[in-house]
C-alpha cells in the first residue's frame, strides 16, 4: 500500500485559516470525539502517542518523539497518521508540524471568531516564537485590520519575529506586559510558563484572552484574578479541566468551579458566544487529538 505523505513545504501555501475554523467548527457537529494519549521516556527522550476516533470523521494517531540532543534536525519531529472511518485502512501520512501548526492557531482562531468583538484591530501577541508567527498569520486572516504588539522575554527573538512578519502585516514590539495589556483588544499568550505572567488588575471590558502555552499540570500564564474577572471557555472540558494547570490548579484551590466553564465547543452554539461588548471572555486552547484529527482530515481534503 502506498500511502500519500504530505509535507509542510508542500501543503502549508494551500491551506487557508478561514476554511479550517469552519472546518473545525463543523467538526464538533460530529459524535463526541474518544481521545488517549501514551507518553513513554527513556533518560531526557520521550515519545508522545495522541489518538482520536471520530465517528462518521475517521481515526487520528498523532506521535511526536522529544529528543533535546537532536540540534541538527529539531528536537521534535513526528507524524500524523490518518485512518479511514469506515475500513480502517490508513489515508494519509502528514507531517507533525504541519498539523501541528495549523491545529494550534486554529483552535484559537476559532474560539476568537465565537468570542472576540468582531471590530477587534488591537491584538498583543506574548511570546515570540513559531506559536506566535502562527497566531500572527491565524488573527490576520479573522482581522485583517489588526495592529501587532510583541511581546517576548528577549527582546532579540521579538525583533526577529517582527522583522519576518512586517512583510505581510502591521507589526511592531511593545513594551512591557503591563503597559501593552490594556491597549489591547485581543491578548494572545504562548509561553512554556509555571508562574502566571498576567496579573487580572491589567484587562479591561471587552477583552478576548487567547491562552495557548500552559499544557500540562503545573503550568500557569494568568492570575486568578483574571480567571475570576471573564466568562470562561475552553475548547474540551475532557483535555483541559483535569490536565492543565490553568484551570485545574484554581479549580483544586476553590478559586473556581467546574460549573464555570460556560461551554466548549461540543456545546450549543448560542452557549458558547460573548453576551457584551463589556465582559472580558477567556479562552483555554487544549489542543486535544479531535482537533488533530480535524486539522489532519482538512489538510488531506485539501491537498488531494
Amino acid at each position: 500500500m502506498s500511502l500519500p505523505f504530505i509535507t509542510f513545504a508542500d501543503a502549508n501555501p494551500k491551506l487557508n485559516w478561514l476554511d479550517l475554523v469552519n472546518t473545525l467548527d463543523s467538526g464538533h457537529l460530529l459524535p463526541k470525539a474518544q481521545v488517549h494519549d501514551v507518553f513513554m521516556n527513556q533518560a531526557q527522550n520521550n515519545i508522545l502517542s495522541r489518538h482520536a476516533w471520530i465517528e462518521g470523521l475517521g481515526i487520528a494517531v498523532k506521535t511526536a518523539t522529544i529528543f533535546p540532543k537532536n540540534k541538527k534536525h529539531g528536537h521534535i519531529n513526528g507524524l500524523l497518521t490518518l485512518y479511514s472511518h469506515i475500513n480502517g485502512i490508513p489515508e494519509a501520512l502528514i507531517d507533525f508540524k504541519l498539523v501541528t501548526k495549523w491545529k494550534t492557531a486554529g483552535d484559537s482562531l476559532l474560539g476568537a471568531a465565537k468570542l472576540a468583538r468582531p471590530n477587534s484591530n488591537k491584538i498583543l501577541i506574548n511570546g515570540a516564537g513559531n506559536v506566535a508567527k502562527s497566531l500572527i498569520e491565524a488573527y490576520g486572516a479573522l482581522f485583517p485590520n489588526a495592529v501587532f504588539t510583541i511581546c517576548n522575554r528577549t527582546e532579540e527573538r521579538a525583533k526577529k519575529l517582527v522583522k519576518i512578519m512586517s512583510e505581510t502585516c502591521n507589526v511592531h514590539i511593545g513594551a512591557s506586559l503591563e503597559n501593552e495589556v490594556p491597549k489591547a483588544d485581543i491578548i494572545a499568550s504562548s509561553t512554556m510558563t509555571e508562574t502566571p505572567l498576567f496579573d487580572g488588575s491589567w484587562f479591561r471590558p471587552g477583552q478576548h484572552i487567547d491562552l495557548i502555552g500552559a499544557y500540562k499540570s503545573n503550568m500557569r500564564e494568568v492570575d486568578d484574578k483574571t480567571l475570576l474577572r471573564s466568562r470562561i471557555f475552553v475548547d474540551s472540558r475532557d483535555t483541559t479541566i483535569e490536565h492543565i494547570g490553568e484551570i485545574k490548579t484554581p479549580i483544586a484551590n476553590g478559586v473556581i468551579k467546574k460549573s464555570d466553564i460556560i461551554a466548549d465547543f461540543y456545546d450549543d452554539r448560542t452557549i458558547y458566544s460573548r453576551k457584551s461588548d463589556q465582559e472580558i471572555t477567556l479562552f483555554k486552547n487544549g489542543g486535544g487529538a479531535h482537533l488533530d484529527l480535524m486539522t489532519g482530515k482538512y489538510i488531506l481534503d485539501t491537498f488531494s
